[in-house]
């Protein structure tokens, strides 16, 4: 008995430190698990700012990443997109089975297991690490989270975000709650779908959908087995296992994830073999903002978008947004090949005139000395040398004298390019010999811009001739003058006498006069209606019919149908001295056919918000600025260019234009010296205006056979509209303008019967105008 109380006082102090062993371990735990439960609280809600800042439940339940903005035609063929990163989402649904399985296989075979965090994977990276074999331990869940929620940029980053190694054990923390977070909140289906439309693959795209026809020229739905196991391979190392410029690592990876896929059973031992023996076969292609047609339209549209976007709170390269534009597809493409077709046959005619010499010439036919080398220093190339040269002119010049290797633009193959070697004031003088072009058509009734073809090759040529260019009209301004006549008391058969004249006047105080002259210098001496002095562009009657009304008259006739350029209230307004717009000259004579309403040219219908919520409705502008009557004569005087004797629109009896008794109103124009040709063309539908010339003035044809507008813009219309009704698709047709839908008080019928031939164009401006300070700038 003593004996067993000796060993119970000998156990007592054993049980008591067993105890205090065990209280002081529940204690270590409880306090350890406070710590962690305080550091993830702290984590999650940014504790004293130490931790910045963690995805928001807003964010988390509407998750957002750049999304490309993207451009429709008005019959729904998409033409474009907007993007800082290019990416389009696409639905799970809408993804291979077999991409799936390639990415679970090699990102995370036990994705459909874990709740966003797989202890498994964690434990076997820690002890991989105290083995010296680093590894991976993070979920695709945990991918998502870092690649929507930037989870280690600096906008995450609190006070100590900013001590190294405690960052990444932040960082992770964060990964590892927003990865539970998105666990529970998304379907596994969800997930990966918004993994896979988040990742960047490399080359631009970044999505599934955008790296499916980057690298195969296909949709996610449509991948074959070995093509989703590039893809998926790409993940790990974007540049690395580039197919197109490391094809070697890329195999090796791709036969990676085939093996992956076999070792998981998604695919048998025999298939994988079979797979990984395939040649790496792509269809390369990196989409950019101006891939695809319109490309000079897109440009124009990008910029009013910027300003939309910035007043209205959205961001075009990344809201995703849904732009619907006017234009019809079908009519662009019909736009360019024939700009392309007039402006291959109009180049080889202007090399042939220049052949052996330099076509950048002075009002007397002479070569600008220095022409180069001195429109070299306007270039932003120039300005580059400036600044790594500053005034050592001899290393710029060395630079400027250097042949190199680079690819130019030619219409001399189907590429429209080729590889030379030149030196940079070489390429210069190469690349002024070209002429350019510009066209725009328009619906005149609803103000939508149809079709609108900025130049010959946005790629070489970025200036827009459609809007951002203004160049002097010729004679396509008369029509300005005859409107402001009619609107106020004449009739398209009032008759003025065509004569030689001499108008004297006072500008800013300073006496001048001004005797314009017809193109062949000939004058009838007869009475002339006012129609066939339109039709034939006769610059007599013009300039007594302005003399007459006034020339102020003009200039306010003209900003009230829609040119905002500055024009100059002069004597020779009628004859186009003033710099204007393709887009300004359609939209003005767009109100003819529409009754006296001028309607602003517009180009884009609706906007809609990445999940298709209509953002804003646009609506035509218009505005009653002339009487039907005067409206329906001034279409009735633009017949007369095909109408009236010697009606400068002849030449389109060339074109099968003719069916129906269809009609065609239109005016030419030429500028001095043919640096400028000019087309505007009417019908019941439709009106079309079409500008050539060169990029400098002083580039041009010589003589009016080569160079005035009949010649050189006038066709690439005629072959337009043969395209345009020869398109059934597109529901035009030929026929006769509308009658009057008002009682025509004045005389408009004296038409005389048109012989079928060709007269010069009547629209050179008079050398005098160079004494005005209104002629050719060179």
């Amino acid at each position: 008995m003593a004996m067993l109380k000796e060993q119970e006082k000998i156990q007592e102090p054993k049980n008591t430190v067993y105890k205090s062993i065990a209280r002081f371990v529940w204690k270590g735990f409880f306090l350890g698990v406070a710590l962690v439960m305080g550091y993830l609280l702290s984590v999650e809600y940014n504790v004293l700012y130490l931790f910045g800042a963690s995805p928001s439940l807003d964010k988390l339940e509407n998750p957002r990443n750049d999304q490309a903005s993207e451009l429709y035609t008005s019959d729904g063929v998409q033409i474009g997109k907007y993007f800082r990163e290019n990416r389009s989402p696409v639905s799970y649904a809408n993804m291979s089975p077999m991409l799936v399985k390639a990415l679970v296989a090699t990102e995370d075979i036990r994705f459909y297991e874990h709740a966003g965090i797989d202890p498994e994977a964690i434990m076997s990276a820690v002890y991989g690490s105290l083995q010296g074999d680093a590894r991976g331990a993070s979920t695709i869940t945990q991918q998502l989270a870092k690649n929507l929620y930037k989870t280690r940029t600096n906008e995450s980053k609190g006070v100590l975000g900013h001590v190294p190694g405690v960052n990444i054990v932040i960082s992770k923390t964060k990964e590892w709650l927003t990865a539970i977070k998105l666990e529970q909140r998304y379907t596994k289906e969800e997930i990966l779908a918004m993994y896979l439309n988040t990742v960047d693959f490399g080359s631009n795209s970044f999505g599934i959908k955008v790296a499916a026809k980057t690298f195969f020229n296909t949709s996610p739905d449509s991948l074959k087995t070995e093509q989703a196991a590039v893809l998926v391979g790409l993940l790990k190392a974007p540049t690395y296992y580039s197919p197109r410029f490391n094809p070697e690592n890329a195999t090796r990876r791709r036969n990676t994830v085939l093996s992956q896929m076999a070792k998981y059973n998604y695919l048998t031992a025999a298939q994988a073999d079979s797979l990984s023996q395939i040649p790496l076969v792509l269809d390369y292609k990196v989409e950019n903002h101006y891939d695809g047609p319109a490309t000079y339209f897109r440009g124009a549209v990008a910029e009013y978008l910027e300003e939309w976007c910035k007043q209205n709170g959205y961001d075009l390269y990344r809201d995703g947004l849904k732009i619907y534009t006017t234009i019809d597809s079908r009519m662009q493409r019909h736009a360019e090949e024939a700009m392309e077709e007039q402006m291959r046959a109009l180049q080889r005619r202007f090399n042939a005139h220049w052949e052996g010499k330099n076509p950048w010439v002075d009002e007397k036919d002479q070569e600008i000395p220095g022409f180069i080398e001195e429109t070299i220093k306007r270039t932003a190339y120039y300005q580059r040398l400036k600044e790594k040269y500053g005034e050592d002119t001899k290393a710029i010049n060395r630079e400027l004298n250097t042949p190199r290797e680079m690819m130019v633009f030619t219409w001399d193959n189907d590429s429209l390019e080729k590889k030379v070697t030149m030196t940079p004031l070489d390429s210069l003088a190469y690349y002024k010999h070209f002429l350019h072009g510009g066209m725009m058509t328009m619906d005149p009734f609803s103000g939508h811009i149809k079709a609108w073809v900025g130049g010959i090759n946005f790629k070489y040529f970025k200036y827009d001739h459609v809007k951002q260019a203004r160049r002097q009209p010729g004679s396509t301004f008369k029509p300005f003058v005859y409107v402001a006549a009619i609107d106020n008391g004449y009739a398209p058969c009032d008759k003025i006498v065509d004569k030689r004249i001499t108008i004297n006047y006072v500008e800013k105080g300073e006496k001048k006069s001004w005797s314009p002259t017809n193109a062949d210098w000939e004058y009838t001496g007869a009475p002339m209606t006012l129609r066939r002095a339109m039709g034939k562009s006769v610059n007599s009657v013009t300039a007594q019919l302005t003399e007459r009304i006034g020339w102020e008259t003009v200039v306010d006739y003209a900003h009230k149908l829609g040119i905002e350029s500055p024009l100059q209230a002069v004597p020779s307004i009628g004859l186009g001295p003033s710099d204007v717009s393709i887009f300004e000259m359609v939209g003005a004579y767009s109100t003819f056919p529409n009754h006296g309403f001028h309607t602003e040219p517009m180009f884009i219908t609706r906007i809609e918000d990445r999940n298709g919520n209509l953002i804003h409705l646009f609506v035509p502008k218009q505005k009653k600025v002339l009487s039907e009557e005067t409206a329906f004569l001034m279409v009735h005087m633009l017949k007369g260019g095909m109408e009236e004797p010697g009606g400068t629109s002849q030449a389109l009896w060339e074109y099968d234009l003719w069916k129906n008794g269809n009609e065609i109103g239109g005016k030419t124009g030429t500028t001095s010296n043919h640096s400028d040709g000019w087309y505007v063309g009417v019908t019941k539908d439709l009106v079309t205006g079409v500008w050539v010339g060169g990029e400098d003035r002083s580039i041009h044809f010589r003589n009016s056979q080569l160079g005035e507008g009949s010649k050189t813009a006038l066709p690439m219309y005629g072959i337009y509209m043969e395209k345009i009704y020869q398109d059934k698709s597109l529901g035009y047709t030929m026929g006769r303008f509308p009658g009057p839908s008002v009682d025509i008080s004045k005389e408009y019928k004296c038409t005389t019967v048109l012989p079928r031939s060709t007269m010069p164009d009547s629209t050179e401006i008079d050398s005098v105008l160079e004494l005005l300070n209104m002629g050719d700038i060179l």
